[in-house]
């Protein structure tokens, strides 16, 4: 089963999770560290302060966390299970939209993975230094287009030129990798 399928398991039909919440204006680092933490776990803001997720229970976890977070920072915070009663395909568009960004700027990231490999051979740089730098970094894409599609509750259409993009900057670290090793039996 897919992250997205034993996300989508998880949800009761049509419920969502809504944090609503008030931070102190100072310092401001507050509100930049629950602007990025609601961003990292891919709510969706519906106005300022009131950020939505998809009901599960790993988001319900989540939620309840920041929750106590945003208390502790002296806010407030009130964590809601609710139906969406009009609007609905509104946030959900407003949901995938914030999906498809994500798996824009990994494919956007894949082309730079690639054109730093392509560098590679015209500077005819085959290392086993560079290798193992550029494997970092295919990991890096990995790992985050798995924490994507794991919040990837309904399925955004941009997963699958995200997995494309992935799939050549394997293929091309393969190549680069092969290369790597031929060099380096030349060289002894």
């Amino acid at each position: 089963m897919s992250a997205s399928a034993s996300a989508a398991a998880e949800l009761p039909p049509g419920r969502w999770l809504l944090l609503v919440y008030r931070i102190p204006s100072e310092p401001s680092r507050l509100r930049a560290t629950v602007w990025r933490r609601i961003k990292s776990l891919g709510a969706i803001y519906l106005q300022s302060s009131a950020a939505a997720l998809p009901a599960s229970v790993s988001a319900e976890r989540a939620l309840r966390k920041l929750r106590s977070e945003i208390i502790d920072m002296n806010g407030t915070a009130a964590l809601l299970s609710c139906e969406v009663l009009a609007g609905g395909g509104e946030i959900r568009a407003a949901f995938q939209a914030a999906r498809n960004d994500e798996y824009e700027e990994i494919v956007d990231k894949c082309a730079d993975f690639i054109a730093g490999v392509d560098k590679e051979y015209a500077e005819n740089h085959f290392s086993y230094a560079e290798l193992e730098e550029n494997e970092v970094d295919l990991v890096k894409l990995r790992n985050w287009l798995a924490r994507v599609r794991e919040r990837d509750a309904f399925g955004a259409a941009g997963l699958e030129q995200a997995l494309s993009s992935l799939a050549e900057c394997e293929e091309k670290l393969e190549a680069y990798a092969a290369r790597v090793y031929a060099e380096e039996a030349e060289g002894r």
